[in-house]
């Protein structure tokens, strides 16, 4: 592998920038740049040199000898003023040595996957870092980054390789006598890792929502105060308002943190029979939303009927507090009444969800640990069946079991990491 480098920071001006190199080369062009000296792990202030000998920049340069980098290989970083002059005038000089080239989008941490720094998981959960913009998803990202969804599915592995030695070794065996029957142990791993696999896949969609955001949609009849509501929660105008009624037409979503979770609140159109082309389907976008959100808030009565089915968790207050004179679990988007209870109330449905939500963050997370199940689901009815059937059982357990090495990365990715390094900024 030739040597790389970029710039790892942010684009633009900073107080700091940091550059990166990594690969064979990464030491002989420091010391070009930054004098002789840097050859173990350890850090530096240096003055960076031009080939004429003019100084480029005073760097803080950062040394780390291979395997103990973030790749794998020789890595340096230098840590310059960050204007957009020091910045163009340190990669450019990068640029004119021999052996080395501006990295890809990704290349420095797809290095660390090939290298055996992280697992695929690992490298998702970084990604999932660097976008992060709740704490929750912080949280989140931070733990498979630790590792600790590949150390659970290593832990699935070694329990089903276990098993699946011990059907092989009752199959090589098949014309003597066995010291003991190995059926009770394998029904325990297998079932053990089963409860385990179906319990991260039932949290998996949970866990999808604190990456991707849960979804509220605000629902009720027309000129109920959806929209006055959404830009009180907003605390800007992100839709009209108007005492005509219908006039949302359109889904409008506003982004926000609440109580560490992302969530997206949709402003629907009122809910009514409408001769209106436009409006109607307005409406019939807004049922399609509505229904598929996480969580419904309705404006209404509390005998009111509308046209969307509630669901658990769905809340139910009355609008426009301010016209009333009876304010029990009434809001009013006008003059906040009511609205710090409901935001509590909200928060607290969507972090109770939270607590079933599994280490698996990712639609192929839970598509490579259904397919184990199914395998290991296989393997099990195979078992129950006697010694006759262990050797279907033992290539069940093998499909099983590239299944979870498919989750970490070990077979059958290469297809999916081009679209999962494109994601990542240059520099990382």
């Amino acid at each position: 592998m030739g040597t790389i480098y970029a710039l790892a920071s942010a684009a633009g001006k900073a107080g700091v920038a940091v550059i990166r190199l990594s690969g064979p080369s990464a030491f002989d062009a420091v010391r070009e740049i930054a004098g002789p000296g840097l050859t173990g792990r350890g850090m530096s202030l240096r003055d960076l040199r031009d080939r004429d000998g003019s100084t480029l920049d005073q760097a803080l340069v950062l040394t780390f000898p291979a395997p103990r980098s973030f790749t794998g290989e020789d890595v340096v970083e230098f840590q310059v003023h960050g204007s957009i002059a020091v910045i163009d005038s340190v990669l450019r000089r990068l640029r004119d040595m021999s052996g080395l080239r501006l990295a890809e989008p990704g290349e420095f941490t797809r290095r660390a996957l090939e290298n055996g720094r992280l697992d695929l998981t690992q490298v998702e959960g970084l990604a999932d870092l660097i976008d992060a913009e709740t704490e929750q998803q912080r949280l989140q990202a931070q733990n498979v980054l630790s590792g600790k969804l590949g150390d659970l599915a290593e832990r699935w592995r070694r329990d089903l390789i276990r098993a699946a030695s011990l059907i092989e070794a009752t199959i090589d065996f098949a014309d003597e006598d066995v010291p003991y029957d190995v059926t009770p142990e394998v029904r325990d791993l297998l079932q053990e890792v089963s409860a385990d696999l179906q319990r991260e896949i039932n949290g998996t969609r949970v866990a999808e929502r604190i990456r991707d955001g849960f979804e509220v949609a605000i629902v009720g009849a027309p000129n109920v105060g959806k929209s006055t509501m959404l830009n009180a929660l907003a605390g800007r105008e992100a839709a009209l308002t108007s005492e005509q009624a219908g006039t949302t037409r359109d889904v409008i979503e506003v982004r926000m943190n609440l109580d560490g979770l992302p969530v997206t609140f949709l402003d629907t159109a009122g809910l009514r029979e409408t001769s209106d082309i436009v409006e109607g389907m307005g409406i019939a976008l807004a049922r399609k939303r509505a229904e598929k959100a996480d969580l419904r808030i309705f404006l209404s009565e509390a005998d009111e009927e509308l046209e969307i089915r509630r669901q658990t968790d769905d809340i139910v207050v009355r609008p426009k507090a301010d016209l009333r004179q009876r304010k029990e679990n009434a809001i009013s988007g006008v003059t906040g009444e009511g609205l710090d209870d409901l935001v509590s109330r909200i928060a607290r449905v969507l972090r109770h969800r939270t607590a079933s939500a599994g280490m698996a963050t990712r639609e192929r997370h839970r598509a490579a640990m259904a397919h184990a199940q199914e395998a290991l689901g296989a393997a099990q009815q195979e078992v129950s069946q006697g010694p006759d059937r262990y050797d279907i059982a033992a290539e069940e357990l093998r499909g099983a079991i590239r299944a979870l090495e498919s989750l970490v990365g070990r077979v059958d990715v290469e297809n999916l990491l081009d679209e999962i390094f494109a994601s990542f900024c240059l520099g990382k």
